[in-house]
Parts: structure tokens; C-alpha cells; sequence
């Protein structure tokens, strides 16, 4: 028996990227090889295409490319090491989501994933067959077996590996981020090695994949259930770690655990690289935000400028006859502090041009919500101009709150290409302003103690509107995230008028969520890939 020199490789890959990311792999195994005796080096699941290529894999020349890119690792990794890839693999009419072992410039085994997730935000019996049997692969005296993801989070897979001798369980993932999502791969992980009495390598993807967020994190489990080793969230890189297989229990060597991050951390970093890798993915030189001295759009800038430097955003306010002197102070001050560009231009000319356009058609009618939206039209035309003239990626401010109940403007706050508090409720977003500030002073004080308001009428107020953010938030997370009814809602103590209000709201308001931008996923259920409701439904509201 030996000492296997494992690397976990957690990378962020680009979908679709075949070449490129067969290029970094190639310059991992290069590195591995350099400082490493014998390196066995563990990638996350479907790197070759990577995760998720959604229909993608619908495409003919899905297996030419795969098979290129193979041909190329093969060929160019030297010496003894091995390399442990995730790819789709076609074999006949069957698509495989498969990971395989390369040795020598061969694939000496190769895994077909078992358990198939087709729930939340995947949808992997779309595309693949389902594999039925295990891999056990002889690397260096110890018997490997393979799984992939979802394999891990079912029992059958891990029964099937130790009953075919699996001395250790090396495990490919593509697990995006939600909050509390690292101690559920820990406790899952253990209970799995502890019941085939073996060491489990559990290797994840980081990065941002439009909605979605990848956080690393991973991590060795020893037979006993206990977390020997684990590598940081939100951060690429190749961790070392030697498993001794000696005699007894094999013993996890090397690496020491990295603590998981509280939420706020969490989340605040999940949000800076989901906005950083859409940015940087789509080729984008910077973004432009709207800069309205209220706390969405506070927040956005913050997580904008931690995500790409204050030289690639730019902040825009745009006041009209209703925006505070306050409003204006504030928007200033967070632009000095964070040092970004920053301009002003009233939409006070644009509005009234709209106006008097539209004189006839308003005749004998009086304002109402059409004058308030409109000046959030004149906004979103602004921004969406300096977009298309500097080719800046306009980021949308708008948050979980408001995008559930449909507190926002269709070609107005709601035009832009990304929203990164789009999963972010409104409670949430103050305690991340707090965050922030505890890391330096970035939103002015005053932004986070006001009352909030969208501006768009004398002395308007958020709750004039809608229940306070507390309650709001509360009805929301049972309804939207764990499916709770109007009544079991009730049940917990919510007022019945509030309730039946607010989940109507939801409901109505469907063909605007279908219309927003996306943005970066926290929860367990976020709106876009997560929740598919029917735009036109006769189902009762609120059920």
C-alpha cells in the first residue's frame, strides 16, 4: 500500500470553451508534476465543457469536440501522472455525463454518473442516460472508484463502490452556492464514507455561470466521518493532500481545513463573483448602474466595485422633481469613497417631452402610477444608451422583495443586462450594507437609516405601498422558497388581509420576472431557473 499524492483542482471554466479549457488542465497537470511525486489530479465534474452547457449537449459536433479535446490531454500530459476529467461522453444514440481516468496518455477508466438531478435549478435527464455500474480503477496499490455530484447525495452509488473493494471514493462536482449549502455537503459526505468505510476526495467547481454561483469549497472526509481537509470557498486554485493507506484507517495528510465562511460572507462573496465572472465572461469592459442615494442601488455599486475595480463602473445619478437634496448628497459621498465615475443628468427635459407628447392621450385623466413609471422610463432609456455607446453592461438594482411582488418598471429600473440583488430580499440587503461598512466605509450612513423610497412622488415611502420589509420578507421566504400555502402561511401568526395580498402580488406579477434580467442565485429557490410558474393560469391565487 501507498501514499497517493492528490491535488484538488478547483477550477472555473467557461462553458462552451472546449480549447481553453483543455489548455488549463493541461497547465495544471503541467504544475502538479513540477511539485508533486506520482500526482493524482481531480477536476470537477463536466470540465471539459463546463457546467452547466444546458443544450449545448444537443448540439452534433458535442462529441468531435469532446473527443479533440481528449485527444489533445492525453497527448500532452507527460510522466506519471494521472488525471481525473469530467466530460460528456457519447456512446452510440446515449449521451454520458461520464468522468474518466487518464494515465500515461491513455483513458484506462471511465465512470458514467448514475444518479441524475432533475430538480431546483437542474435538468440533467433533458440531456443525459442514466450510467448503471461502478468504476474501480487501480491508481498506485489503492482501489479508486468514481462518482459524480448527485451520486454522492444518494446512497446506492457508495454501496455499489465499496462492495466492488473501493479503497477511497473521489467525487466530481459542479455544486452551485446557496446559503448554507457547504455544511450540507459536510454532513452528506461523511455519512457516505462512514458508511463505506472509506476516505471521500469531494472536488467542486468555483465560479459564476450566469445565475449561478459555484463556491469551491472542497474537501477531504476521512472513513470515520470527520473532515479531514478542506480548501477555501470562492477561490480557484489546486489544493494538496496526501491520503497513507499503510495500514488501518487511511490517514489524511497535508492540508489543513479551512473554517466554512459565516452567511453574510458567504453571500457578499457569492455576489462580487457572480457579477465578476458575467462581466468577464461576456467580454464587457465595465458596467454602468443608476445611482439613485437609496440602499439597492448603494449595495449594487459596493458588490460592483469589489467585483471589477472602481475604473470599470460608472454611476449615474439621474434626479427628477421628487429626488431629496439628501438622496443627492449620499449618491455623491458613496461615489467619492469608492472612487468610480460619476455622473448627473436630469431627467427633469426628457420627462417633460414624454408629456407633452403623450398630452393628447392623457387628456381628462388624472396622474397616477403611468407618471411614475415613466420617469423610470426615462432612466432606463438613459442608461441603456450610455450602455450602448460605451459598451458597459447596465446593472439592474432591483431586490428579491421587489421583484416578487412586482415593485418595479417594465423598459424602466427593470431595463439593464444583470441584476445581482435579484435573489437578494430586501432585509438581507441591509444587513449587507452593514457588512460592508464593517470592512471600511463605503455607504454613507445615511442611506442605511432612512426610510426607503423609490422618489417618484412627493414624500413617498416604500410602505405606503407594502408591508413593512420584515413582514414582507417573512411571507415571501415561506411562500416562494418552501411552497407554503395562503392558510399554512396564516397559521404562523401573518395577518390574513397582509397574506392574501402579498401572494397575489406574486402571482399577478409573473410576466414581469419572465422580462427582468438575471442575477446571482442565493437561496434555494431564487427567481428564474428555480420557479417556472405559468404567466396565463386559471389556478386560484395564493394555493
Amino acid at each position: 500500500m501507498s501514499t497517493l499524492n492528490i491535488l484538488m483542482a478547483q477550477m472555473n471554466t467557461l462553458v462552451g470553451d472546449f480549447e481553453g479549457n483543455a489548455c488549463r488542465i493541461i497547465d495544471v497537470m503541467g504544475r502538479a508534476q513540477q511539485c508533486h511525486e506520482t500526482p493524482i489530479v481531480v477536476f470537477p465534474e463536466l470540465t471539459l465543457s463546463g457546467y452547466p452547457p444546458e443544450d449545448l449537449l444537443l448540439r452534433p459536433s458535442i462529441a468531435l469536440r469532446v473527443d479533440q479535446a481528449l485527444e489533445r490531454i492525453c497527448s500532452e500530459i507527460e510522466g506519471e501522472a494521472y488525471a481525473i476529467i469530467g466530460y460528456p461522453r457519447r456512446r452510440g444514440e446515449a449521451l454520458y455525463n461520464a468522468a474518466g481516468v487518464i494515465h500515461r496518455g491513455e483513458i484506462i477508466a471511465e465512470y458514467y454518473k448514475q444518479c441524475l438531478p432533475n430538480y431546483q435549478v437542474f435538468d440533467e435527464k433533458r440531456y443525459f442516460s442514466q450510467g448503471s455500474s461502478p468504476c474501480i480503477t487501480e491508481i498506485e496499490g489503492v482501489n479508486v472508484a468514481l462518482s459524480i455530484c448527485e451520486d454522492i447525495w444518494e446512497q446506492e452509488p457508495a454501496v455499489q463502490a465499496a462492495a466492488a473493494g473501493a479503497q477511497l471514493l473521489v467525487n466530481l462536482n459542479a455544486s452551485p452556492y446557496h446559503c448554507g449549502k457547504l455544511r450540507e455537503r459536510w454532513e452528506l459526505v461523511s455519512a457516505r464514507a462512514k458508511e463505506g468505510d472509506f476516505p471521500i476526495v469531494y472536488v467542486n467547481q468555483v465560479g459564476g455561470q450566469d445565475e449561478l454561483v459555484f463556491d469551491g469549497g472542497s474537501f477531504v472526509v476521512s472513513a470515520d466521518g470527520q473532515v479531514a481537509a478542506a480548501a477555501p470557498t470562492f477561490q480557484e486554485g489546486e489544493y494538496a493532500v496526501q491520503l497513507d493507506f499503510g495500514g488501518g484507517p487511511a490517514r489524511v495528510m497535508g492540508m489543513d481545513v479551512v473554517p466554512p465562511r459565516n452567511d453574510l460572507e458567504s453571500t457578499w462573496q457569492a455576489l462580487v463573483l457572480g457579477v465578476r465572472d458575467y462581466v468577464n465572461k461576456n467580454r464587457f469592459s465595465g458596467v454602468v448602474l443608476g445611482l439613485s442615494g437609496g440602499i439597492d442601488s448603494a449595495l449594487t455599486l459596493a458588490v460592483a466595485v469589489e467585483a471589477l475595480g472602481s475604473e470599470r463602473v460608472e454611476a449615474v445619478m439621474m434626479p427628477f422633481r421628487y429626488t431629496s437634496r439628501m438622496s443627492v448628497e449620499d449618491a455623491a459621498e458613496q461615489t467619492e469613497l469608492q472612487g468610480v465615475t460619476y455622473k448627473v443628468i436630469s431627467i427633469e427635459p426628457i420627462y417633460e417631452a414624454f408629456m407633452a407628447s403623450l398630452k393628447e392621450e392623457f387628456s381628462d385623466t388624472k396622474p397616477d402610477t403611468t407618471e411614475e413609471n415613466l420617469q423610470a422610463r426615462c432612466r432606463g432609456v438613459l442608461l441603456m444608451s450610455i450602455s450602448n455607446k460605451k459598451g458597459l453592461l447596465v446593472l439592474t438594482t432591483g431586490n428579491k422583495s421587489e421583484m416578487a411582488v412586482g415593485y418595479s418598471t417594465l423598459y424602466g429600473d427593470m431595463a439593464g443586462g444583470f441584476d445581482a440583488l435579484k435573489d437578494v430580499p430586501k432585509t438581507l440587503v441591509y444587513d449587507l450594507c452593514r457588512y460592508r461598512n464593517s470592512l471600511g466605509p463605503c455607504i454613507p450612513q445615511r442611506v442605511i437609516d432612512r426610510p426607503p423610497s423609490a422618489e417618484l412622488a412627493p414624500d413617498q415611502k416604500d410602505e405606503d405601498s407594502l408591508p413593512p420589509y420584515d413582514v414582507l420578507d417573512r411571507i415571501l421566504e415561506l411562500y416562494v422558497e418552501q411552497d407554503y400555502s395562503a392558510e399554512a402561511i396564516i397559521a404562523t401568526g401573518m395577518d390574513r388581509t397582509q397574506v392574501q395580498r402579498v401572494l397575489r402580488l406574486v402571482d399577478v406579477n409573473e410576466y414581469k420576472r419572465r422580462q427582468a434580467p438575471i442575477g446571482v442565485r442565493l437561496s434555494r429557490r431564487g427567481f428564474g431557473r428555480d420557479r417556472r410558474y405559468p404567466i396565463t393560469s386559471g389556478w386560484v391565487i395564493g394555493d
